[in-house]
């Protein structure tokens, strides 16, 4: 049975302990005590937190932790990456408490991301760091000199703030025969006892020093005189009415307000029952808030009564008369709250600034709300507007948490006022108001916008390379970097060359600069590509389009196709002298590179040998005679007819046209020859070589035109009949388009394609120029030998013969611009691009490109 009731016993410790550990556990995760010594240097180590909060190193700052005081003042730093807690303020323990016992500080460690909250109590412990002090400079007794031995005359201790052993632990009496000192209650009551009976006649004044000793290491001591007066005798003490008054006053009473009033009687008459009031044995405190009125006994409000620091007093009084006998009594004061402290608000955290992309519930402050009224007085609640985009939502111990309710958007509003307010539930209510400014962080969320979609730069041809031919500008709505916005041109070609080769841009500006100097007979337009990229990450683009054109500069002369001239010989034209008004000599052919109205030629007649004689088309260039011919005009006109464009200024070109008149066109020889002779008297020796050149050719030619009969007359002797073969023309290159007019600018282009037929007469003069750059082309095949190609031409002489009678007889009807080579009739140049007819002659046909 023992035993059993023995386990019972073990069983039942054994389930005290583990409820005494869990209880432990509890009140040590809630509450963790701390203790320092007072006056340590600041920055000096408390402790570690992070083994009490079974943390690891950076837990501390990853929850973003803060060390919330519950005290007026700060005196504590809580180091998040080391989890040391560190003295912050220098700690008075006297200035802080007092007499209080135990002193601590109160706070609290908040931890976020999940909240939790954690109070810390640090214990301050005193050092001996104050001596101890008496009320008084001197202490003045008065004894009538009839007290009897052991009469006790009560002293005013010292005061040491100090706590426990350094606070006063002993008091020593100056050696003398009447009195010892008598100390009682845990030193808090100190008297001086008569030993000895006192005789005025012998000794009237007495001189002591009484000594006050803690119990630091090393000790502290403070010392006061007392001063001894002999008195004649005074039989009777003064009675209070009560020895305890106890009284209530508001706080915050104003100065001279009443507290109290004590009242004392003495029996003795005369001096000794003039009674005087003082405060006994009182902190220095009272004496600072409460005024004692030595003669009244009244007791008022002297300095500001504050319930927050102190909810009741205890004051000793005491009333002496004038024999120097003492009377004492108690005066217990309790202090009333008043709500006169508004609720105090503290930001714990605030994220600031807040990127707008942040989740909802986010949160964007931590609040505490703290009262230090009491009761009703000191409880709180907190509201925020709920017309913004934040809630506020309550935790434990008066902590509030503002959180995202709805979508950000910087675009729309870049920050935010929160006004929290706090109110507490006291009569009259009181509140307090904070203001949270909060930005909102700006995300990477708008692509940059062009001011236009497509943009349109036109420069000059021939421009200055660098040259700043437009701008471009793209617009963001974010801010800072994500609305840095440069500019750059996508890869592209114009034509084979790279766009960088032609333009450049200002990445900052968007100034679109020309690298080269263009020609618009090359390139008139092209278009890039530009994309604006902002400056987030990742970045974000837009792309917008830029035509450039090229404006055209009258910066080409006209051209002159036809006739073509050189260094050495003009062009001859066969005029016959039957000829009529309007007969189409010839017609001027010229081009020109530029276009629009810079390309518009015009022609005239600049000089000549007889102006009444010819004129020239000013649109076409169409060479007529403006008069019949007669016996009287000279044989050989010369023409210079000027070719302008409609440019500003305007340019022109020049050329050199030889006419001859001819009796008839079947007689070219005899006129060239003569024409010859003309030319030799007028350009001297050279004539000679010239004249050499044409029998050569001449001989040539009949060698030709014999040996054609002799092969024509034999074909026809075997009975077989020759066909003529009608001209042959090389196929159009395939780059010459069919009209032969360029299709940009409106007028030919610089590649013709000419029908020639030239007469015996013709081939001195317009063989010289013609045959060293133009290939001669066969009738009928483009390889035929040249000879063959005389021969086959030669068929058609019968017949030319007998069209020039029917030519003759028809007055010589000019020929037009679209009119095909006649039997008989003079060879022509025929522009197979416009038809028009060039030249005139006979017996041959010649192909040029």
């Amino acid at each position: 049975m023992t035993g059993t009731m023995e386990d019972s016993w073990r069983n039942r410790q054994g389930l005290y302990l583990l409820l005494f550990l869990c209880l432990s556990r509890i009140l040590y995760v809630s509450s963790i005590q701390y203790s320092v010594s007072e006056e340590k240097k600041i920055g000096s180590v408390v402790t570690n937190v992070l083994k009490d909060l079974k943390l690891l190193m950076g837990d501390l700052s990853a929850r973003r932790a803060q060390l919330v005081s519950k005290n007026s003042k700060q005196y504590f730093h809580l180091d998040t990456q080391s989890g040391n807690l560190l003295i912050q303020h220098k700690i008075d323990r006297e200035a802080l408490c007092g007499k209080m016992d135990p002193c601590l500080l109160l706070s609290e460690i908040v931890l976020q991301n999940p909240l939790k909250i954690y109070s810390i109590e640090t214990l301050i412990e005193d050092v001996n760091d104050n001596n101890p002090t008496f009320s008084k400079n001197e202490f003045e007794l008065e004894i009538p000199e009839n007290v009897p031995v052991n009469t006790r005359f009560p002293l005013d201790p010292a005061q040491d703030p100090d706590l426990g052993e350094n606070s006063i632990q002993n008091y020593t009496l100056s050696p003398n025969e009447h009195f010892r000192l008598d100390v009682q209650k845990g030193k808090k009551y100190l008297d001086l006892v008569l030993v000895k009976p006192l005789d005025r006649e012998k000794e009237e004044h007495f001189g002591l020093t009484l000594k006050a000793i803690d119990g630091g290491v090393p000790p502290r001591t403070g010392s006061v005189g007392i001063k001894v007066s002999i008195l004649d005798i005074n039989d009777n003490f003064p009675q209070f009415a009560q020895n305890e008054y106890k009284m209530k006053i508001k706080e915050n009473s104003p100065q001279g307000s009443l507290v109290s009033k004590v009242e004392a009687r003495d029996s003795d008459a005369g001096s000794n029952a003039q009674i005087t009031y003082s405060f006994h044995q009182v902190p220095e405190s009272i004496n600072i808030l409460f005024q004692l009125n030595e003669i009244t006994g009244e007791i008022t409000v002297w300095g500001e009564i504050d319930y927050e620091k102190e909810s009741n007093y205890e004051m000793n009084i005491k009333a002496t008369d004038g024999g120097g006998l003492s009377g004492y009594c108690k005066v217990l004061v309790e202090i009333e709250d008043e709500n006169d402290n508004a609720p105090e608000l503290s930001i714990i955290s605030l994220t600031s600034p807040l990127p707008e992309d942040s989740p909802l519930d986010t949160l964007v402050a931590l609040l505490s709300i703290t009262d230090i009224d009491s009761g009703d007085n000191g409880q709180t609640s907190c509201s925020a507007d709920i017309s913004l985009p934040f809630l506020l939502k309550t935790t434990v111990n008066n902590y509030y948490q503002l959180v995202i309710q709805s979508p950000l958007d910087r675009e729309k509003v870049a920050e935010y006022n929160v006004t929290i307010t706090a109110i507490d539930r006291g009569v009259p209510r009181l509140s307090s108001t904070r203001m949270i400014h909060i930005q909102i962080l700006d995300i990477n969320d708008n692509s940059p916008v062009f001011e236009e979609s497509a943009y349109q730069m036109a420069l000059q041809e021939n421009n200055i390379p660098g040259l700043l031919i437009g701008s471009v500008h793209a617009v963001d709505l974010d801010t800072e970097q994500n609305a840095k916005v440069t500019y750059s041109f996508l890869p592209g070609k114009v034509g084979d060359i790279s766009v960088a080769s032609y333009l450049s841009i200002n990445s900052e500006s968007g100034n679109v600069y020309i690298l080269r100097s263009l020609d618009y007979e090359e390139i008139n337009h092209f278009q890039v590509t530009i994309r604006a990229s902002d400056g987030g990450s990742p970045p974000l683009t837009s792309d917008a389009t830029v035509h450039v054109v090229v404006i055209d500069e009258n910066d080409n002369a006209p051209f002159i196709l036809y006739p073509l001239q050189n260094s050495t010989s003009l062009s001859n034209e066969l005029v016959p002298r039957p000829a009529e008004a309007g007969y189409l000599v010839t017609k001027v052919v010229a081009v020109d590179e530029d276009s629009g109205q810079n390309s518009w030629l015009s022609y005239q007649l600049l000089k000549a040998t007889d102006p009444t004689l010819f004129s020239i088309g000013p649109q076409n260039g169409e060479v007529k005679t403006r008069r019949p011919l007669n016996e009287r005009d000279p044989n050989k006109q010369r023409l210079v007819i000027l070719v302008r464009d409609n440019g500003n200024p305007p340019q022109t070109s020049t050329t050199a046209l030889n006419v001859l008149l001819v009796d008839s066109l079947s007689d070219p020889y005899r006129k060239n020859v003569e024409v010859g002779i003309e030319e030799r008297e007028e350009e001297g020796p050279l004539t000679m070589y010239l004249v050499i050149c044409l029998a050569a050719v001449s001989f040539v030619f009949l060698v030709c035109i014999v040996v054609f009969v002799i092969i024509k007359m034999y074909k026809k002797g075997c009975g077989g009949s020759l066909i003529a073969v009608p001209p042959h023309f090389p196929p159009a290159r395939p780059d010459i388009p069919e009209n032969g007019v360029d299709s940009e600018n409106g007028s030919l282009s610089r590649t013709y394609h000419y029908d020639v037929c030239l007469t015996g007469g013709s081939l001195c003069s317009e063989f010289r120029f013609l045959r060293p750059f133009i290939p001669v082309f066969s009738v009928g095949d483009p390889n035929m030998p040249v000879s063959h190609r005389i021969s086959a031409a030669s068929q058609e002489i019968p017949d030319q013969v007998e069209g020039k009678e029917s030519t003759e007889e028809q007055g010589r009807t000019p020929l037009s611009e679209d009119a095909a080579p006649r039997p008989g009739g003079p060879g022509c140049i025929i522009n197979q691009a416009t038809g028009a007819v060039v030249n005139s002659g006979q017996n041959d046909w010649l192909s040029y490109q």
